[in-house]
């Protein structure tokens, strides 16, 4: 998408906000944040006020994301982009008393451990809200959403946490990510997946935060949410254009599910099967067998590989 304006500015490679977050993962919230606050990127602005990215910009933005995902934290960047030094994580370890300040990840993970703990909605929810503001959703997912349900399944293990404690925030989850999926799913233009939960699968937060991640990049999402019969899915396409299956389940899937019913879902559908979640470690052979693609837990490298198949196709 190309905009033309006719007000003296730079005709050739500009493009809207939008067209931005589809091309590069980053939601407008964000990309507007590292412009006010940390003056990573000078867009230009049109009479009334909106603004307009050239490819430079996009390349940028992909620099951003790279060292985003490498570790730095969004206060770094800029530095990092001008060829300065960045404080890595071997200098993190070596001033663990130091920890917190330089390792956003860390710090947000340390202040959201003590809201779980003291069952604090509001403070989880300034929390979190913090860190989509600045940084990508897939970063926010791997970097900070991943690792803390991680650890909150290790503390009920250890007798430090409880039960308690991983429902509390489960259910923060459920609810802040289906309220974001229902507002950004709006005015999608790009092919349409089908989500669901593989059958007897109850664990739905993986998929809602890959639904985030796809709407992002301007994916429709039809989402079923968890423990799906896959007999139900074939209507549902014939119904709607659907372009791809996305099917997420855990180590806990049934191996009847994957052997049994999976191919009988690949050969009745004529469209792309991808499956998704820690089910794939378990099973990568049979999912393959299966005639179904098998996704990694990286929401950005899952959603290269369906974009590819897609563009194949």
């Amino acid at each position: 998408m190309i905009i033309k304006v006719s007000h003296g500015l730079p005709e050739h490679g500009l493009v809207p906000i939008r067209t931005v977050s589809t091309l590069t993962g980053v939601n407008s919230v964000t990309l507007r944040a590292w412009e006010r606050r940390y003056d990573l990127i000078k867009p230009i602005r049109t009479p009334k006020g909106h603004r307009l990215y050239s490819m430079a910009d996009i390349d940028l933005i992909h620099q951003v994301v790279a060292l985003l995902d490498s570790g730095i934290s969004i206060s770094q960047a800029r530095q990092a982009l001008n060829g300065g030094p960045a404080r890595g994580a071997i200098e993190i370890e070596t001033e663990p008393d130091r920890a917190l300040q330089f390792d956003p990840w860390r710090h947000y993970q340390h202040r959201l451990l003590q809201a779980i703990s003291g069952f604090d909605d509001s403070v989880l929810n300034e929390v979190y809200d913090e860190a989509l503001s600045l940084y990508p959703v897939d970063i926010v997912t791997s970097r900070l959403i991943m690792p803390l349900l991680r650890e909150l399944g290790d503390r009920w293990a250890t007798g430090q946490g409880s039960i308690a404690e991983e429902h509390f925030f489960s259910v923060f989850l459920r609810h802040k990510l289906g309220s974001r999926f229902h507002h950004l799913s709006r005015n999608r233009q790009g092919p349409k997946l089908l989500a669901a939960c593989l059958p007897g699968e109850q664990h739905e937060v993986g998929l809602l935060l890959f639904a985030l991640a796809a709407l992002d990049r301007d994916y429709q999402v039809v989402l079923l949410g968890p423990n799906t019969p896959l007999a139900e899915l074939p209507p549902v396409t014939n119904r709607t254009a659907i372009g791809a299956m996305v099917l997420s389940g855990s180590t806990e899937t049934a191996a009847a599910t994957l052997k049994d019913d999976l191919p009988q879902l690949c050969q009745t559908t004529a469209i792309p099967v991808f499956i998704g979640g820690r089910v794939v470690e378990r099973y990568p052979d049979t999912i393959a067998a299966a005639g179904a693609i098998a996704l990694g837990e990286d929401l950005s490298l899952a959603l290269r590989r369906i974009g590819a198949v897609l563009a194949h196709r």
